[in-house]
């Protein structure tokens, strides 16, 4: 492993806290919908309102989904476990605590690894405890009023615990989106942030190389990759700073305000001890058959990076390559399906395509691959009329666009109707090749004294004459055997 990067002369630790909310139908202890989107308290029944005489009743997808992560991780699964109750006030919480797991969580240990360049890395983990989410408080400031909207109350989550292993902010960033990709490819979430669906809590601390750990402070919410890099890279100088004049670092909870680009105190962080956990009374422990467990074993799809091994190991992809062939479920099923036509298309094309083209279009237009205007077969036609010599590549991108746009959807098509055949025709071509060297003497014989500059100079002539529709390795091949 290689040495921790240094920031100022002081390591940074980061450790990491998820929330991914687990996509049942119901709510984890009844039988409420867990739909985003809904009037608020409209999705809130007796049981997450906390009404007199109301007992929790386990879901059972919210533990399936919770095994399923544990063996995506190679984690251990607890074949008991207990859930225990949290106890805090905040105005939408109804109970006066939350339903969640302290001693004994139901998935413990296991790791999470990614490439972070073409160095590998792997972040243990502590803990992953099922518990339920709280409401939400909300602040119309243009009134003076606040209200409190219960829908949320009672929608399962699996909070997943790291260990301090992160030593930078671009690590963090790569760690979520690992563990963002793991979540949604074996399908427990749908991994929607801007939804509230995939939260993230950063602690921070910097320390001296060496030393012991320092006070940390725990950046809450944090709900996109970028405010959660700038959020760290802040918190980072801001406790260094601290530290440098002399200050000592409090614990406390802390918000990242995207307006300012800084983070700013919430409360001072408590400890487990200022949550007086005990055992629910209302819920019996978590048993978990071995043979259930097997069985999710069993139905569980290929992860991303035995995905990733397979496609260095069959196809000679890069390790690069083939993770962002893997970056989701839907990008590894296009590459398969461009791959997979008859004839086969090579993988690196492939890859370059998607990486290239399709990926540039998808960030714009902000859709996913599974959206794409562009399909597999359309774009495997594409890369092999390449391939045969009937489009240069600058053409087969003028295909690519009229196909994006949806101006066309047949590849020889579009191809026909814009005359963006190639000129494979030798006779025809070695005609404009000769009135070239016949009207370039200059450049000739600056070729014919080593010039090699010359040389690139006649064939920008020669692709001009031929409006941009000759082979370019046809014009090279011809184009020296003339001149010698």
């Amino acid at each position: 492993m290689s040495a921790p990067k240094l920031v100022q002369g002081y390591e940074v630790v980061i450790g990491f806290e998820t929330h991914a909310q687990l996509s049942t139908q119901s709510k984890i202890f009844s039988r409420a919908p867990t739909a985003f989107g809904a009037e608020p308290n409209t999705q809130a029944c007796a049981v997450d309102l906390a009404l007199p005489g109301t007992l929790p009743v386990m879901n059972v997808g919210a533990v399936e989904r919770a095994i399923r992560l544990g063996v995506a991780l190679n984690s251990r699964i607890a074949l008991r476990s207990i859930f225990a109750r949290k106890n805090y006030f905040y105005p939408d919480l109804p109970k006066g605590y939350q339903i969640s797991q302290y001693e004994i969580p139901v998935v413990q240990g296991g790791e999470v690894s990614f490439y972070l360049g073409d160095e590998k890395k792997t972040v243990r983990l502590v803990r992953a405890h099922l518990e339920e989410d709280a409401g939400k408080s909300l602040h119309e400031d243009f009134i003076g009023q606040s209200g409190i909207d219960l829908n949320r109350a009672g929608t399962p989550l699996l909070e997943i615990v790291t260990e301090p292993d992160i030593r930078s902010s671009e690590e963090a960033v790569a760690y979520a989106k690992e563990l963002h990709k793991i979540v949604t490819w074996i399908g427990i979430c749908d991994g929607n942030m801007q939804e509230g669906s995939f939260r993230c809590d950063a602690n921070v601390s910097v320390r001296k190389p060496g030393q012991p750990l320092g006070t940390r402070r725990e950046i809450k919410n944090l709900n996109s990759f970028k405010f959660m890099q700038q959020a760290i890279d802040y918190e980072v100088r801001w406790q260094i700073e601290q530290l440098e004049d002399g200050h000592a670092i409090q614990q406390a909870t802390v918000l990242f305000d995207t307006d300012t680009g800084e983070t700013r105190a919430m409360r001072t962080k408590e400890d487990a001890a200022d949550y007086r956990y005990f055992p629910d009374p209302d819920l019996p422990p978590l048993v978990i058959a071995a043979d259930w467990i097997e069985r999710v074993k069993g139905e569980m799809p290929e992860l991303p990076r035995a995905a990733a091994a397979r496609f260095v190991g069959d196809f000679g992809l890069s390790e690069y390559d083939a993770t962002m062939m893997t970056q989701s479920k839907s990008t590894m099923i296009y590459f398969q399906e461009v791959i997979g036509q008859n004839p086969p298309i090579q993988p690196k094309i492939a890859a370059n395509w998607i990486m290239g083209e399709v990926s540039r279009r998808l960030n714009a237009a902000e859709i996913g691959i599974e959206k794409a205007p562009v399909g597999p077969a359309q774009l495997a036609t594409l890369i092999r009329r390449i391939g045969d010599g009937t489009i240069s590549n600058n053409a087969a991108r003028q295909v690519f666009d009229v196909l994006w746009s949806g101006e066309g959807s047949d590849v020889d098509a579009v191809i026909e109707a814009k005359g963006l055949k190639q000129m494979n025709d030798s006779g025809a071509l070695e005609k404009i090749i000769d009135e070239v060297i016949a009207a370039n003497p200059d450049n000739v014989a600056q070729f014919k004294a080593g010039k090699d500059k010359a040389f690139n100079a006649l064939v920008g002539q020669v692709m001009k004459a031929s409006k941009g529709k000759a082979n370019p390795q046809q014009v090279n091949d011809l184009l020296r055997a003339k001149l010698s």
